[in-house]
């Protein structure tokens, strides 16, 4: 070893030993000035704000955001703990998205605290902390969420405005479903003689179907002599049931996504006009666009594949071609891959187009997608065993989103919700369109995803007599911020509308 590669090993152990214990938020005197200088030189660390730093990888392109955008709630965390103590608390707001799972990043975060000074922090990637010098509420309305001091649930839905109902009706409706009976919030409420927020929140769960909580909250204020006028913060009605006993936010959260985002679906995307499809017909089209189809959805995912190499694959002569140089092997393995999952779907587009429900035949045969789709890689040794037992065992993050996956025991509530709305939807537009995003939206498995839920979206096609459809390389960046925008900003019509100008007709 070189002496620069020795010094650099040394600063690389110090930061080894602050990452063991833990250490997200990096301050500036927990590495000497020449680690410092060494480790931001080579870009194992960033700044964020004069003074403080994260890990990095030294790979990430300039301007690439996935370092602060998976390190950013640890970082805020550990920054305004140290900073100060333990006098904070997020806003109700951002306590409300906290509570149902939702972490994605916000542009600004807004924070409460007696020694706040009523100024914003500027982070990275145009991300900020504005922390506003108010009291906190009381300590047992104050809890603790992976190290982040937010609201009691109650305490959020009584302190959020009423404005929050409009902007964000989706996060508010999953918290409301969350809420099981009426006790908590009437203890809060009582306390601080809160009738307008009473007669909002009454509104707002009768909104969602929980008469009996509203009629509770109602009675336990007049009984108290307190007088209450219920008004429905929300600008719609709900036109789905949440069931009384469901209290999982994760399952909610699916269902009300799906039935907030269908009407914007079926209004920008067209029905087929193709009426009898001849499935030998179709089933041959689909055949003819395999090497396009595999081209475009590996090369998505960073994969450096040709039209020769995917050929090499499909005629079973690949392993020669792999075993130049390990880039290429990966390559050749992700390539074997996409041809034996294609072989999997295939079986499921000739169900659906046979007439069998396009989300039970996906729930029979979409595992085998994925087995498919990794077991070359397996062979290899790539990937593990292991990986391929079922749904992720833990998180995972989306390069250059703010969209954080939910975490594992999200998975697996979403999952079953996800496959019920796509049995019951009657809808072939909203099938494509919301198949697909939900499906990446919960990002089940650790890699594959984006894969798999193109598969999904062409089962759906089939279903609603769509041509097979491939998304262009070419159009990447378009797609991802379209995928960006419906995970942040629950605005589904750009994506909609990408996929609607990919649309072929049937030959």
């Amino acid at each position: 070893m070189n002496d620069v590669s020795q010094k650099l090993a040394n600063s690389l152990e110090q930061l080894r030993l602050l990452q063991e214990s833990k250490c997200i938020a990096i301050q500036s005197q927990q590495l000497s000035r020449i680690h410092r200088e060494r480790l931001l030189k080579h870009g194992f660390i960033r700044e964020v704000i004069r003074g403080w730093y994260i890990a990095s990888m030294p790979d990430e392109k300039p301007g690439d955001s996935t370092s602060w955008y998976t390190s950013f709630w640890d970082f805020c965390a550990q920054y305004l703990t140290i900073r100060f103590d333990s006098q904070w608390c997020l806003s109700p707001e951002q306590s409300i998205n906290l509570h149902i799972g939702d972490k994605t990043v916000p542009q600004q975060l807004l924070v409460r605290s007696p020694k706040g000074n009523n100024k914003p922090t500027e982070f990275l990637h145009n991300t900020s902390l504005f922390d506003l010098r108010l009291n906190l509420p009381d300590a047992e309305n104050i809890t603790k969420l992976d190290g982040l001091n937010v609201y009691s649930l109650p305490t959020a839905l009584i302190h959020s405005s009423a404005k929050q109902f409009i902007s964000a009706p989706l996060q508010m409706r999953t918290a409301l479903s969350m809420v099981t009976d009426a006790s908590d919030l009437l203890s809060v409420l009582l306390s601080g003689n809160h009738s307008v927020v009473a007669g909002r929140l009454a509104g707002a769960f009768r909104n969602i179907g929980r008469d009996l909580i509203a009629d509770n909250l109602l009675k336990g204020m007049q009984a108290a002599d307190l007088k209450v006028h219920e008004t429905d913060p929300f600008k719609d009605q709900m036109e789905i049931s949440l069931g009384r006993r469901e209290v999982s936010p994760y399952a909610n959260r699916i269902r009300l996504m799906w039935a907030q985002m269908r009407e914007t679906v079926i209004q920008h995307f067209p029905l087929s006009d193709s009426q009898d499809i001849s499935i030998d017909a179709y089933m041959a089209e689909v055949d003819d666009k395999y090497v396009t189809d595999a081209y475009h959805s590996l090369s998505i995912e960073g994969y450096k594949v040709t039209p020769e190499l995917i050929d090499l694959v499909r005629s079973g002569n690949w392993q020669a071609e792999a075993s130049e140089e390990n880039r290429q092997h990966l390559d050749a393995m992700a390539a074997r891959g996409y041809w034996d999952a294609f072989q999997q779907v295939k079986k499921s587009l000739l169900a659906v187009l046979k007439g069998e429900n396009p989300g039970e035949v996906l729930e029979q045969s979409y595992g085998d997608w994925y087995l498919a789709l990794f077991g070359p890689s397996v062979a290899a040794g790539i990937v593990s065993q292991t990986d391929l037992a079922g749904y992720r065992s833990g998180p995972v993050y989306i390069r250059q989103s703010m969209h954080t996956p939910p975490n594992r025991e999200a998975v697996r509530d979403m999952m079953p919700a996800f496959f019920d709305l796509l049995a019951e939807e009657d809808n072939p537009a909203a099938r494509v369109v919301l198949g697909h995003f939900i499906f990446v939206y919960i990002h089940p498995y650790f890699d594959g995803n984006g894969r798999m839920g193109r598969f999904i979206m062409n089962l759906m096609m089939a279903s609603g007599g769509y041509s097979w459809t491939v998304v262009p390389v070419e159009r990447r960046d378009e797609y991802m911020q379209a995928l960006e925008a419906a995970s942040v900003q629950q605005d589904i019509k750009p994506f909609t509308e990408f996929l609607a100008s990919l649309l072929l007709p049937i030959l």
